[in-house]
């Protein structure tokens, strides 16, 4: 989790990121390390239907994986990369699946000045 949380540190360094998390135990632990720019906003237990990246899966799952079948756990995971870095590039997307108006309402309450849907 702590290299994930680096990684999009690292994207993403001039903008103030928000990351929706639910109850897993990595997404909890204490000893992660957050940069200046990121700021974590967990979710209450047992309630996957508030976590907007469940849609993002959906979508991935129907627009990038229907009917299809990989010679390879190499070939399939090749694919899901490519799959993830079209969806990160197109943001427009991304905040249309995930950018819940309660969300980003509630963000923009709380002074950021941009939120990124991850």
């Amino acid at each position: 989790m702590q290299i994930f949380l680096d990684e999009i540190a690292r994207r993403y360094p001039n903008e103030n990121i928000v990351m929706v998390m639910d109850g897993t135990g990595w997404h909890r632990s204490h000893s992660l390390t957050l940069a200046e720019n990121l700021r974590l906003l967990l979710l209450p237990p047992y309630s996957p239907e508030l976590n907007p990246v469940e849609h993002l899966w959906d979508e991935l799952r129907e627009k990038s994986f229907h009917n299809r079948v990989f010679d390879s756990i190499g070939a399939l995971e090749s694919h899901l990369v490519d799959a993830l870095r079209h969806m990160e590039e197109t943001t427009d997307a991304v905040k249309s699946i995930a950018g819940w108006d309660g969300i980003i309402n509630s963000l923009c309450n709380a002074n950021y000045n941009k939120i990124i849907i991850l």
